[in-house]
């Protein structure tokens, strides 16, 4: 793998500790894929899906209503977020995918991860995330925060900041 950096959970432990081990379907193949998403409902078919890629490299997929930490059964990963897949001509390929994870706020630095699993199945991708999410925790209140508009300034106590990903990985 390419990328080495493996983002721990760092959501609130309730959530963590409630999350119900989801059924996650490990991505073993294009065809499988395309089989699993076949007999998805409809209304999961039109919202994103719940996404992580594991240590070993191994994509993981649920509806979209399920907790990373669940999908990652409570590991580390090496990516987070959510991905939409749409069919063409050509077959299933992913059409929109961020790293949105309030459970392990990704670094969008984990691009990666996501792509060399994806080009390893024979996924067609957009080549990098569609829509990044910055993530940082508050140094005064350890808030989790999302930064908009970069906008570098806590949500809850207003203190600064900072311009580096400050969340603990391995």
């Amino acid at each position: 793998m390419l990328h080495i950096r493996r983002f721990r959970y760092v959501g609130p432990a309730e959530i963590r500790d409630e999350a119900v081990t989801v059924a996650a379907f490990a991505v073993r193949s294009a065809t499988l894929l395309a089989d699993w998403l076949a007999g998805l409902e409809r209304s999961d078919l039109g919202e994103p899906l719940t996404f992580v890629v594991t240590l070993d490299g191994d994509l993981h997929l649920a509806p979209r209503r399920s907790e990373h930490v669940a999908l990652a059964a409570g590991r580390d990963v090496l990516a987070a977020g959510e991905m939409m897949f749409v069919r063409d001509a050509s077959g299933w390929r992913v059409l929109q995918v961020t790293n949105q994870s309030t459970g392990y706020c990704p670094d969008p630095d984990c691009w990666p991860a996501v792509r060399e699993s994806l080009d390893r199945l024979g996924i067609a991708h957009p080549g990098d995330f569609t829509d990044k999410v910055v993530f940082r925790r508050c140094p005064s209140c350890r808030e989790r925060n999302v930064v908009r508009d970069g906008d570098f300034t806590c949500a809850l106590c207003d203190s600064e900041l900072p311009a580096r990903w400050n969340f603990t990985s391995v």
